[in-house]
């Protein structure tokens, strides 16, 4: 079978090209899309033979929060007819990477112990901005077995700047 990025890549662009302009606002119910397509019940509702397209189409945007715009539907509708529902997620991500790519930004996840709040996330964007060379869309994750600080990973570089990393540093320097 082929690899999912490779299945993923087609439906990706093309919702790209067809997005245009309104590509942040596809990205947002796309990520909703993405999530929902993540639940393994969905996914084993969706192979069942016995289940018809539409009934698949009307259980995925019947638990979305917000109503799918006629692109939206369309894109589902496609997806769900030729059996690409389990790629959803990578069809998603490779959405994303090339909405990012246009706007020269990335992605990057801050693992933190603590909650961080609006003006504190400000202040560390323009700080992993400067670090990374690139704009970040930062999304924060709390993660409080990292007792303090924080962990940025952007695309494959990692930035771990945790009391849990220092710990474990200094723990490695003990024992050599």
């Amino acid at each position: 079978m082929a690899e999912i990025a490779t299945i993923a890549r087609p439906y990706a662009e093309a919702l790209f090209k067809a997005a245009r302009a309104d590509a942040p606002a596809a990205a947002l119910w796309l990520d909703e899309l993405a999530a929902i397509a993540g639940n393994e019940q969905l996914l084993q509702f969706a192979d069942n033979p016995k289940v018809t397209t539409e009934q698949v189409f009307d259980v995925i945007a019947g638990v979305a929060k917000q109503a799918l715009p006629e692109m939206g539907r369309n894109f589902l509708r496609t997806v769900i007819e030729n059996g690409r529902v389990a790629v959803l997620p990578e069809i998603a991500q490779q959405f994303r990477d090339l909405m990012n790519a246009q706007l020269g930004s990335s992605d990057a996840v801050v693992y933190s112990a603590y909650d961080i709040d609006a003006a504190g996330l400000a202040d560390l964007a323009g700080v992993l901005e400067k670090r990374f060379g690139r704009k970040l869309n930062l999304q924060v994750v709390l993660q409080p077995e990292l007792i303090g600080g924080v962990r940025v990973v952007v695309g494959d570089e990692v930035l771990d700047t945790s009391i849990k990393a220092r710990l474990e540093q200094m723990r490695v320097a003990l024992t050599a």
